[in-house]
């Protein structure tokens, strides 16, 4: 069964997954379980889950290791990653591989979900929402 995660994601940030000008997904805490791709929450204003994401390696390690092996496609500066994890020793990457973008973004309630996750949740359906 394919496992996704879906991820709360800022806007402008998730808008950069989809034009395919950010190849990574950074995280503080790596997903426990196996998962193929992410599927896109576009937080507020927009608040629609927009695509979808698979994910073709988890890099997780010293975050200036991290930063040295995903600074390519990161699609944020150092000076926002360095921000993002001040106080870690850790940062987790999700390296990003092909995009789904929704042509009609949906709302939680397709996935089956009332409110948005503060991280992420684990999607079990091996098909695609409704919506």
């Amino acid at each position: 069964m394919t496992r996704k995660l879906l991820l709360s994601i800022n806007p402008r940030h998730a808008a950069k997954i989809l034009k395919g000008q950010k190849s990574f997904e950074f995280r503080k805490k790596r997903c426990r379980e196996k998962v193929d791709s992410i599927i896109i929450y576009s937080t507020a204003p927009e608040k629609r889950v927009v695509g979808e994401v698979t994910i073709e390696d988890i890099i997780v390690g010293d975050i200036h290791e991290v930063w040295r092996l995903a600074r390519r496609g990161a699609g944020i500066s150092h000076r926002f990653y360095l921000d993002y994890y001040q106080g870690s020793k850790v940062a987790v990457a999700y390296k990003l591989g092909a995009i789904k973008a929704y042509a009609k973004p949906r709302p939680l309630s397709a996935f089956g979900i009332s409110r948005p996750p503060r991280s992420f949740v684990y999607w079990p359906q091996a098909i695609a929402p409704n919506g």
